[in-house]
């Protein structure tokens, strides 16, 4: 099934092919300036560290609906072993199995593709089983730390967490805005929460994974128009699930990935957060997100940090 015109015409107004050159391979990202960063540090006050991520475990909120991708599968390949000869210190080490997209994570640019491209107007052929992502792979990024701001959407409407069919509209990211009581601008990365992870954290990961809220086919336009850097969420499917549109599966992936060229956070963990910002009565921070360097990979694992 072809993409709807209504989908296309919003692809069309976020496009961002070829904004920073024909080359470029971490879109959106290029809006974190050195200037960015620089104002992003000062708004740390308190020095108060948030972490965000979800422990990586083997029971982990993969439920097996997406083929391939496991939790974590911890195994150690050595124990108290010594390497060097008897009374030698020894040594225990360990290995991993696990989806790099399982738990917390960024979507590479090349996640998703559709009609036949990927970001920049690039084939989606050049993502291949033997050598993954031959342009944006996850790799490309370097470092990813910029002034993070919380839309507390859930809070914002009066909930603790939104219902399951709620789709988070541009309305919506204002009244968090108003809520937080600053603007977002150019190069921040947004955390929406929806108060979703409460359901996983309760013991419910199917439930956490259907249905749930999420953000709105409407919302790429809005971070688009704002030169948003990257976007992250406490959902497992980021956007709406099931879909606001019937049979138009992923929209806002592809809106977000492929034509802005914005990555995209899932499984964040937002809940200590929103209760340090109505705390600090302060919603924006210093936020590292980096992402680990898999070289043509789709996706990665990351552990960010607000430090507000």
């Amino acid at each position: 099934m072809s993409m709807p015109a209504e989908f296309h015409e919003i692809a069309k107004r976020v496009n961002n092919w070829g904004r920073w050159g024909s080359d470029d391979e971490i879109g959106t990202l290029n809006l974190i300036t050195d200037e960015v960063v620089r104002e992003a540090a000062a708004t740390v006050r308190t020095g108060r560290r948030v972490p965000l991520a979800l422990p990586l475990r083997e029971d982990g909120v993969q439920t097996g609906m997406i083929p391939g991708r496991v939790n974590p599968l911890h195994a150690m390949v050595q124990i108290n072993q010594e390497l060097f000869g008897p009374g030698t210190v020894a040594c225990s080490d360990d290995a991993v199995t696990m989806g790099l997209q399982a738990a917390t994570h960024w979507d590479a640019l090349t996640h998703v593709s559709h009609s036949g491209k990927i970001y920049n107007g690039r084939p989606a052929t050049t993502v291949t089983a033997h050598g993954g992502a031959e342009f944006s792979g996850i790799d490309k990024p370097r470092h990813i730390v910029s002034r993070g701001i919380l839309l507390d959407v859930a809070r914002a409407l009066g909930k603790d967490r939104l219902d399951g069919g709620h789709a988070v509209t541009p309305e919506d990211l204002e009244a968090a805005e108003e809520l937080a009581g600053t603007k977002v601008r150019a190069g921040d990365i947004v955390l929406v929460r929806t108060g979703q992870i409460q359901v996983y954290l309760a013991g419910d990961k199917h439930s956490y994974a259907f249905p749930s809220p999420g953000l709105s086919v409407r919302t790429p336009e809005w971070f688009h128009a704002r030169d948003v850097a990257a976007v992250a969420n406490d959902t497992l499917t980021f956007e709406i699930f099931p879909p606001e549109i019937e049979d138009l599966w992923l929209p806002v992936h592809a809106l977000d990935l492929v034509e802005m060229g914005m990555l995209q956070g899932q499984n964040w963990n937002l809940e200590e957060l929103s209760t340090a910002c109505g705390e600090l009565r302060c919603h924006t921070f210093l936020l590292s997100a980096m992402p680990e360097p898999f070289v043509g990979a789709t996706g990665t694992p990351v552990a960010p940090v607000a430090i507000l």
